[in-house]
């Protein structure tokens, strides 16, 4: 498990958009990213995360930067929830989570008392040269 700070490179990765396309972190460059991780989709907490992204989505695509959601759910249920909620960005699927990996954000969480193993909900702002601010 990686931990990434600001300053680092932000670690490049490849994996399924909601629309099935592989897409790579590097093909984004020359815009400002904010990379967001969420437990899963359609729920009240990562609802009301997204929904706060899509409001405020023209202010963000002004400042020439993207959002992209990343989460476990798989490309099925990417497509409901953009659909659902009209997001205007991607969502990325990180069944194996090797992207939450790399960004330090897999881990033990905790409710009801039971222990196990997620999404700790996070986001990261990736300059357009790739280097997390």
């Amino acid at each position: 498990m990686g931990t990434v700070a600001v300053g680092d490179p932000a670690p490049d990765f490849a994996a399924l958009t909601d629309q099935g396309e592989r897409l790579k972190l590097s093909d984004l460059r020359g815009k400002r990213v904010i990379l967001y991780f969420y437990p899963k989709d359609d729920t009240t907490g990562c609802t009301t995360q997204a929904c706060g992204f899509r409001d405020q989505y023209p202010v963000i695509e002004a400042k020439n930067a993207v959002v992209v959601g990343v989460s476990p759910d798989n490309v099925k249920s990417h497509q409901k929830f953009k659909t659902k909620y009209n997001l205007p960005f991607i969502l990325l699927v990180d069944e194996d989570h090797a992207v939450a990996d790399a960004y330090g954000v897999w881990g033990e969480k905790s409710m009801y008392g039971k222990k196990y193993m997620g999404i700790i909900r996070s986001h990261f702002v990736i300059d357009e040269e790739g280097k997390v601010v």
